[in-house]
């Protein structure tokens, strides 16, 4: 409990700042279908988000070079709360699309100033209980943000007022806090030829995970909401908690089994979990009692850690401690990219086939990338099991946001060495 004290602050207002965000996430796409929003305008709004999410990850740093981390996240706070009033102000897809692009960028920024302090005032031997305890409250908050979608009707103004008030109320905690300043963001730079070169299935587990989850993340709300034929907004609530609730419980179980063998093994049954959990959720949700939640609960425990496991994958086949820095920006920037195009994919499809079949398509998508992966097996040998970097380390990886330098360095230097990296021979 001594390790996190000193953190107090910044972990307070992560959980008030997520709990608004997963609100404001599930709120959206239940509103924009009572708009009458088409499927396509909704895949485009979480194609939004990402879009802006991925230009936080890129430019966010000089913003926060600028102006500080106190001042960019009071100014990021500001406005992505407003963002969310202005949706409910006006309601109209071209000015929803601009502003989730807008919110997208905001939390990138947000997320950049909370990992950045926590990395620099955590030691090698607290860091790793410190992003614990942040996944933690990423998944606990969340959850709890969903489960507010009840608490009032999505049609009217106080659902979005109560998302605007947590987001604001987040600024206070950093903003009053006596913890010094991290220093300015060191900058890494992007090669995705060289991160395929060093693992094919840890780039295309991101790209599937992106497309995958993108599309979840933003139509799945509205799939819960007409699938029991009874259009209650409860429905949504607990349909998305159970799914994230799923995916935290299967991290550990899942990371630490794939510690102790060949990852892509893993890898391959996640993938296939998940897409036997789809699969189920198209043919027998409305056959089975509580069939939502029962295979909903099977596909989060499954798709969930498949990012962290890709992660882990890849690192296991890094050499130099430096290059886990840039292999994590890399690996974040690939999933976003899966992340623009998964919603649009989706909804492509939903229009011509109808919501039912929304998890038909994560299905493919998990089973094209267990088909890859099992390819990979054919054409190389596995990374020894005394180089495996540990599940728990990847898992700090993937949920910490590196940041990217777009333009090549004078030097040529790809990063400096991340505390959590460790040096090992080369595979």
């Amino acid at each position: 409990m001594a390790s996190i004290s000193p953190f107090f602050p910044l972990l307070l207002s992560v959980a008030i700042l997520l709990m608004g965000n997963g609100l404001q996430g599930t709120l959206l796409p239940v509103r924009a279908g009572m708009e009458s929003f088409g499927s396509f305008d909704i895949g485009i709004l979480g194609s939004a988000y990402f879009l802006g999410f991925l230009a936080g990850c890129v430019y966010g740093p000089r913003v926060i070079r600028v102006a500080g981390h106190i001042r960019t996240f009071a100014g990021m706070v500001a406005v992505a709360s407003s963002v969310v009033l202005i949706h409910a102000l006006i309601v109209e897809p071209v000015v929803w699309w601009l502003l989730r692009a807008t919110t997208g960028f905001c939390f990138a920024v947000l997320y950049m100033v909370i990992e950045s302090w926590l990395n620099e005032k955590s030691t090698n031997e607290t860091r790793g209980l410190v992003f614990s305890v942040y996944t933690i409250i990423n998944l606990t908050v969340i959850t709890a943000g969903q489960m507010l979608l009840m608490t009032a009707d999505p049609a009217s103004f106080p659902l979005f007022a109560f998302a605007s008030i947590l987001v604001s109320i987040a600024a206070v905690p950093i903003a009053l806090t006596r913890i010094e300043q991290p220093a300015p963001l060191d900058m890494v730079q992007l090669r995705l030829k060289r991160l395929f070169r060093i693992s094919p299935v840890g780039v295309v587990g991101c790209v599937a995970v992106g497309l995958a989850n993108g599309a979840f993340w933003t139509l799945a709300p509205v799939y819960a909401l007409t699938s029991m034929g009874t259009a209650s907004v409860s429905n949504v609530a607990w349909f998305m908690s159970i799914v994230v609730i799923a995916g935290a419980i299967g991290q550990w179980p899942i990371g630490s089994l794939s510690d102790r063998m060949d990852r892509r093994k893993v890898i391959i049954g996640a993938c296939l979990g998940a897409a036997a959990s789809a699969i189920c959720m198209v043919l027998f949700a409305n056959q089975v009692p509580y069939g939502l939640y029962i295979f909903g609960f099977c596909f989060g425990v499954f798709a969930f850690p498949v990012y962290s496991l890709s992660v882990a994958h890849l690192n296991d086949f890094i050499t130099e401690p430096s290059d886990y820095v840039e292999a994590a920006s890399g690996l974040l920037l690939v999933f976003a990219v899966g992340a623009i195009a998964g919603p649009l994919t989706a909804s492509a499809l939903i229009d011509l086939v109808g919501i039912k079949y929304l998890f038909a398509y994560t299905a493919a998508i998990h089973i094209l990338a267990a088909g890859f992966c099992a390819y990979r097996m054919r054409v190389r040998s596995p990374a020894p099991l005394e180089e495996h970097i540990p599940f728990s380390d990847a898992v700090v990886l993937a949920q910490t946001l590196s940041t990217v330098d777009p333009l090549p360095p004078a030097d040529g230097n790809a990063g400096k060495d991340p505390s959590t990296g460790q040096d090992k021979p080369a595979v």
